[in-house]
């Protein structure tokens, strides 16, 4: 489990072809890569991954096809991705549980400067919008933010200059492409409200 709080922006140092999927090495300056064991999940732009190598401040995760093919920024070399470790029982939950499981990939309809803050427009895939609603939660590219709006399948959160400066999210521009999880409990309330569970 996650929280949706970034810890550092890595860059994937390497990206090499393996049956089909890939093998990313992540370089990392701030992750503190200390108490990181083989094993270990770091969620990467939102994709929870196992961590199968480490190396001083680079780790190495492998993503099957599978992944690749319900995810978005992790196929480029150089490619700048958001990095959390795993929560431990003692941590804070400074933003919501977070699985590090993509529920799908939506679009950016509008990103602007309103003043003090960001406003960021997100076209999700229609399954999934009726998961989001406001004042909940949604995780874009692994960062926890909060829904202040929703009109049909699209919905608007803002990004205050904190965010913008210790996430990959400044990078995005409209027609740009974001990994999305819904919140956690909006999964079970709608499993919970079906009628007969087969």
């Amino acid at each position: 489990m996650f929280s949706g709080i970034i810890a550092d922006v890595g860059i994937i140092t390497r990206a090499d072809d393996r049956d089909g999927g890939l093998r990313l090495s992540v370089a990392t300056e701030v992750l503190g890569m200390d108490d990181v064991q083989l094993g270990d999940s770091i969620a990467v732009n939102g994709v929870c991954l196992t961590a199968v190598q480490i190396d001083g401040r680079t780790f190495t995760v492998d993503v099957s096809r599978e992944t690749l093919n319900c995810t978005v920024g992790l196929e480029h070399q150089g490619a700048r991705v958001n990095l959390e470790k795993a929560l431990r029982l003692s941590d804070r939950l400074g933003g919501h549980l977070v699985s590090g499981h993509v529920d799908g990939v939506g679009e950016v309809v509008a990103f602007n400067d309103i003043g003090e803050s960001w406003r960021l427009v997100v076209r999700a895939p229609h399954q999934l919008a009726k998961f989001i609603a406001v004042k909940g939660s949604i995780t874009i590219n692994g960062v926890s933010l909060t829904v202040n709006h929703v009109t049909g399948s699209e919905f608007e959160v803002n990004l205050i200059p904190h965010t913008l400066d210790v996430t990959t999210l400044n990078e995005l521009r409209t027609g740009a492409k974001v990994n999305l999880e819904i919140d956690l409990i909006a999964r079970y309330v709608e499993r919970m409200m079906q009628k007969e569970v087969i």
